[in-house]
């Protein structure tokens, strides 16, 4: 979004253009038209024009974004709240109705979250990622995950056959491959193809 204003002064010029854009000084990119001249006893003045560039922040473009989905999807009370750190963006949505938005397995939370990631990958000049979680589910979807690595772990161990996991999504893939890092006699691969790719466990070869 941008706005062209003129001003007596350059710096007047842009703080107009900041008011126009409902934003602040520190959140535009400024492009200079003409410097302007203060003439002489009223005469030669010219005034200065400037083009001003509202700097998209990607953690408001996901933010709203958010909102508006969840208001789509009839979860008008739901509350948003995002957080940086670094590269990585943090969305969490409290809700009463969080089931309907995680959806089974989390399937509608992962997907949200996939394409929030587009939207914040378009409103960013560098890559960042994103985390989207609703009533504390991605932390007790990962200890359900550990438990199950474990489990699946020693049943290998006991029968010394293969097991493959059911499909999952590559960040839930890669807490099943953590969780058994370091376990002797067991390995862990990733086959078939997105988004049916499923982890198998078996024992080092």
């Amino acid at each position: 979004m941008t706005y062209t204003a003129t001003g007596q002064t350059v710096e007047e010029a842009v703080m107009t253009a900041c008011k126009e854009l409902s934003t602040t000084r520190d959140r535009v990119y400024v492009e200079i038209i003409e410097e302007g001249k203060k003439g002489f006893l009223g005469f030669g003045a010219k005034p200065a024009v400037v083009k001003v560039k509202k700097v998209v922040q990607p953690l408001e473009v996901v933010e709203q974004y958010v909102k508006d989905v969840l208001h789509h999807m009839g979860l008008t009370s739901a509350e948003v709240s995002v957080k940086q750190e670094g590269k990585d963006i943090f969305v969490s949505c409290e809700t009463e109705e969080a089931g309907l938005l995680i959806g089974k397995r989390g399937a509608t939370l992962s997907a949200l979250q996939h394409i929030v990631q587009l939207v914040a990958s378009q409103a960013s000049e560098e890559y960042v990622s994103v985390q989207l979680d609703s009533g504390g589910y991605l932390e007790k979807r990962k200890e359900t995950l550990q438990q199950l690595a474990r489990r699946t772990a020693d049943r290998v161990q006991q029968s010394g056959r293969a097991i493959k996991l059911e499909p999952m999504s590559a960040a839930e893939r890669k807490i099943i491959h953590t969780a058994l890092i370091g376990n002797k006699g067991i390995s862990t691969t990733s086959q078939g193809n997105e988004p049916r790719r499923s982890v198998v466990i078996s024992l080092t070869k």
